[in-house]
């Protein structure tokens, strides 16, 4: 336990700003039981370093009930002004516990090209 919550730890500290804003924000909103925050930002057309483009997967109560549209309205309103700001693309996953088995994410696509910068 103590070994993953210093593994946790370690992780968040080396996320940049704008992945620890969100994560922020989606933890305050949404309490969630389970927050996997990934920057895929390397994997586009975008100067080294950017915080563009993100994987989020969350498995929270307010997801219970709710159509997933809905849960991706609710992340998107969340995070509004990053989405109006330095984030171009946001994947997101969000679960109720009561259908979250622990199953990961399909890997992202390749990028297409074009400039996002």
């Amino acid at each position: 336990m103590i070994r993953r919550m210093a593994s946790m730890a370690a992780n968040v500290a080396a996320e940049g700003p704008v992945q620890q804003l969100i994560r922020q924000k989606l933890t305050n909103h949404f309490q969630p039981t389970h927050l996997d925050i990934v920057c895929e930002s390397n994997m586009h057309n975008v100067p080294k370093g950017a915080e563009k483009h993100f994987k989020v997967q969350i498995v929270s109560e307010k997801f219970e009930g709710v159509t997933i549209i809905q849960r991706h309205r609710m992340v998107n309103a969340c995070l509004s002004e990053e989405l109006a700001g330095p984030v171009h693309a946001l994947r997101i996953d969000a679960h109720p516990p009561s259908k979250f088995t622990g199953q990961k994410p399909a890997p992202s696509p390749s990028c297409r090209g074009g400039g996002h910068l």
